[in-house]
C-alpha cells in the first residue's frame, strides 16, 4: 500500500472538511477486552498520517476513560483533528455497569462540561446524542443542543440511532451534521427511511460498526469460545451460538470478491460501506474502531477499492440471511422504532 492520503468528504451541508475514513476510538479503553495504550496511541498517529480526521469518542466509553486518554492527542494536533464525542448514557450512582438514557437539559449541560473537561478542549467539534430517550421531546433536546453551539461550547450537531421521523424534527430546530447508525453488510435497516431522508436534509452518514464489530474480517468465529469474558460482543445475539454458526457461512462471497481484490475480507466490507456514499447519494464516512497501526493501514487503503456492479450484487442478499439481532434489545436502536 502507498501512504497516499485518503479522500475528503463534509458533514452535512456546513460541517466541516473530514478525511473519508474516520477512526472509531471507544476499543482503546472500553468493551473489547484489554488493550495496549502505547500502541493505540501508535494507532492515532499512524491513523493521521494516513489522512483520517474524525475520531469518534463517548462519555460512556470506560466512563469518560476514553475521553482522558484521547485528550493528549487532540491537543498535540488541535488544528488536524475533528473530535466526536456523545452524550445520553447517564451511569446511576453505586450502579457502574448500568445505563440510564437522559436526554433532558441539565443533564445535558452537565455531560458537555464533563467532557469539555476530560478532553481539555474549548470546544467540541461534533456533538451527538448517544441514544433517544422517547419520553423528552426531540425537539427539545436539539434545542438544548443548539444553544451550546450558540454559546460556543459546541461546533456542529449530531445524532445517533435516530428514525427518519426524529431526525427530520431535529433538522427543523438546528442543522444537523451527521447521523451516526450501525451500517455494514451485515446491518442495513437504515436504508429504508434513515438513509432516504439524510439524503434528502443534507446530513452525512456515520456508519458505526461497519466491519460488524469485527465479525466482517475474520477474526473470530464465535464470541462465547472465542473472545474474552469482558468482551462485549458476547452479548449480542448475532456472534453467538448457533446464529454465529449461520452468520460465519456469509463470509464466503465476502471471501471471493476480495479474492479478486488481493484484498482482506475487511477491506471488501469496507469498501462496500465506503461505496453506499456513490450508490445512495449522500456523504458515507465510516468509522472502523482499530487498537493498532496496521489494522488503520489496512482500513483506510479500503478507501480506494471500487467494486464492480457484479461484487455489488454478489454481496447484496448478505444482510437478509443475516441471524440474530444486533442488540439483545432493539428499542433503543432507530430499528426498533421505525
Amino acid at each position: 500500500m502507498t501512504d497516499s492520503s485518503i479522500p475528503t468528504a463534509r458533514l452535512g451541508e456546513t460541517g466541516p472538511e473530514v478525511g473519508v475514513q474516520g477512526l472509531g476510538c471507544m476499543g482503546m479503553s472500553f468493551a473489547y477486552g484489554p488493550s495496549d495504550a502505547k500502541e493505540s496511541r501508535a494507532t492515532l498517529e499512524r491513523a493521521l498520517e494516513l489522512g483520517v480526521t474524525l475520531y469518534d469518542t463517548a462519555d460512556a466509553y470506560g466512563q469518560g476513560e476514553n475521553e482522558k486518554f484521547l485528550s493528549p492527542f487532540f491537543k498535540a494536533n488541535r488544528d488536524q483533528v475533528v473530535i466526536a464525542t456523545k452524550f445520553a448514557l447517564s451511569i446511576p450512582p453505586g450502579e457502574p455497569t448500568r445505563r440510564v438514557i437522559r436526554n433532558d437539559g441539565p443533564y445535558i449541560r452537565q455531560a458537555v462540561e464533563a467532557s469539555l473537561k476530560r478532553l481539555d478542549v474549548d470546544v467540541i467539534d461534533l456533538y451527538y446524542m448517544h441514544r433517544r430517550d422517547v419520553n423528552v421531546p426531540i425537539e427539545e433536546t436539539v434545542g438544548v443542543m443548539a444553544e451550546l453551539v450558540r454559546e460556543g461550547k459546541v461546533k456542529h450537531l449530531g445524532l445517533s440511532e435516530v428514525t427518519a421521523d426524529e431526525l427530520r424534527a431535529a433538522q427543523g430546530v438546528h442543522p444537523i451534521a451527521a447521523v451516526q447508525s450501525e451500517w455494514s453488510l451485515f446491518s442495513r435497516d437504515i436504508e429504508a427511511r434513515v438513509v432516504p431522508a439524510a439524503r434528502e436534509l443534507g446530513v452525512a452518514l456515520v456508519p458505526y460498526s461497519p466491519l460488524g464489530r469485527g465479525f466482517l474480517t475474520g477474526s473470530f468465529a464465535n464470541a462465547d469460545t472465542d473472545l474474552g469474558a469482558d468482551d462485549f460482543r458476547r452479548q449480542q445475539p448475532r456472534f453467538t451460538g448457533e446464529n454465529a454458526a449461520a452468520n460465519l457461512t456469509l463470509l464466503d462471497p465476502i471471501r471471493t470478491v476480495a479474492e479478486a481484490h488481493g484484498a482482506s475480507l475487511g477491506q471488501i466490507a469496507l469498501a462496500w460501506v465506503q461505496q453506499q456514499a456513490t450508490v445512495h447519494g449522500l456523504p458515507v464516512i465510516p468509522i472502523p474502531g482499530t487498537r493498532k497501526p496496521t489494522r488503520v493501514e489496512e482500513n483506510t487503503a479500503a478507501a480506494r477499492i471500487v467494486l464492480t456492479e457484479d461484487e455489488l450484487a454478489a454481496l447484496e442478499p448478505i444482510a437478509s440471511k443475516v441471524a440474530g439481532d444486533r442488540y439483545a434489545d432493539m428499542r433503543f436502536s432507530s430499528a426498533g422504532r421505525e
